[in-house]
């Protein structure tokens, strides 16, 4: 017998064998790719300690911390993260629009609480914080969540601020890079017993609903314009006073034999900057006598405004009340 009879046969793989290990192979990437890039927002939201220490991530008392007079006041509001589909607009309750970011307002003392969901798609973290930029320094309890725990969709929780000096605040989504992409909106805090400048700011809803009736009234030569009773009677031009992100319905009605059109506004000489969507009629579409018409619309930040007759020269001549917001 030779040599060469004596020789193990040499094993080689087959093309069968090669095309299942490489059919594996291509089924443990495309699974591993998957379960990247489903969770891709939350890998790219991880920020290591040293990159934790240059953003200012660490929390700290400023507005919040003790030593200030607490009101008693509760200011209670609802903060949604949004983003749009192709997830390059990033908000708070809307993506446009008067309820986009919505501003808060308070005193110094009051306890804001505000109720987080998550609403979107990614995953996010809540935080208030006197930087004007960056995701940080947080004020210690006001976080909801955190970069590196942030909150999955669907999921919420509750931050509570109560600031003890007057100024500018933030709140903001403390994953890296989404505050940037539009997660920011301000609180700004008068001092103790002072009243926040009537801004015209829309605010998020607080769910108390409050209704009021006015109507146009006119003497009969034409000479004297109010609501509801003419100048010098009783019930003439009465205020009405709400809460800050109060759902209200006013219920307008024309008792008068002109035409009229009903608004909120902050200067009732410039009648064509209605606020919060609050018209009835236009100068241009007015109620005619005779007819009605229902508004329902959030009341914005604090402060004192101006509900009157918008077409031009009604509010001058005595269709002119004040609607407080407190």
């Amino acid at each position: 017998m030779s040599h060469t009879e004596h020789e193990a046969p040499i094993m080689r793989t087959s093309p069968a064998r090669l095309g299942k290990m490489l059919a594996i192979l291509l089924g443990i990437m495309v699974v591993g790719g998957a379960i990247f890039f489903l969770n891709y927002d939350y890998w790219n939201s991880y920020l290591p300690t040293a990159g934790k220490i240059q953003e200012g991530l660490g929390s700290h008392e400023g507005g919040g911390g003790g030593g200030g007079k607490v009101t008693g006041k509760t200011i209670e509001t609802n903060l949604e993260f949004m983003e749009s589909p192709d997830f390059k607009v990033y908000a708070f309750n809307a993506l446009s629009g008067d309820g986009k970011n919505p501003e808060i307002h308070a005193n110094v003392g009051d306890k804001i609480v505000i109720h987080v969901k998550n609403g979107g798609k990614s995953f996010h973290a809540f935080g208030i914080t006197d930087a004007k930029e960056g995701t940080g320094p947080i004020i210690d309890g006001t976080a909801v969540g955190t970069a590196d725990n942030p909150l999955k969709p669907g999921k919420g929780g509750d931050a509570t601020f109560v600031p003890s000096k007057a100024g500018e605040y933030y709140y903001i989504c403390v994953v890296p890079g989404h505050r940037e992409l539009g997660m920011e909106g301000k609180i700004e805090v008068a001092p103790s017993g002072g009243s926040a400048e009537a801004s015209g700011a829309a605010v998020a809803p607080t769910g108390n609903k409050v209704e009021f009736t006015v109507s146009f009234v006119m003497s009969a030569d034409f000479k004297q314009y109010a609501f509801n009773a003419l100048p010098g009677q009783p019930g003439t031009n009465p205020d009405i006073k709400v809460k800050s992100g109060d759902t209200v319905t006013i219920h307008v009605k024309n008792d008068s034999k002109s035409f009229h059109a009903f608004g909120v506004v902050v200067d009732p000489d410039n009648p064509s900057d209605v606020l919060w969507n609050s018209a009835v009629g236009t100068p241009d579409n007015p109620l005619k006598p005779g007819k009605s018409g229902d508004v329902t619309f959030v009341a914005g930040a604090p402060g004192t405004y101006h509900y009157i007759c918008t077409v031009p020269g009604h509010a001058a001549l005595g269709m002119d009340a004040k609607f407080i917001v407190e």
